[in-house]
């Protein structure tokens, strides 16, 4: 999977969980401010992501993680 298509993937899910638009979501946005979401909100992001994906993320490497992009990078670490 490329970082295009995992980062099109990271908005999909977003967009599913948060009842949001995916258009108007975008790479390097910061997800708390356009999801309008708060550190709990995301940490239910994350389980989500977990689960999809079928990997382990520590909390401490989503530390200062706030763009699709940034988690994208996370993620495909661990992919």
């Amino acid at each position: 999977m490329t970082e295009d298509q995992l980062i099109a993937k990271l908005i999909a899910l977003a967009a599913t969980r948060f009842k949001a638009d995916p258009a108007g979501l975008e790479a390097d946005q910061d997800f708390f401010a356009s999801l309008g979401i708060d550190s709990f909100q995301a940490m239910e992001l994350m389980t989500d992501l977990e689960e999809e994906f079928d990997v382990e993320i520590p909390d401490y490497e989503l530390q200062g993680v706030t763009t699709f992009r940034a988690l994208a990078g996370v993620l495909a670490a661990r992919l």
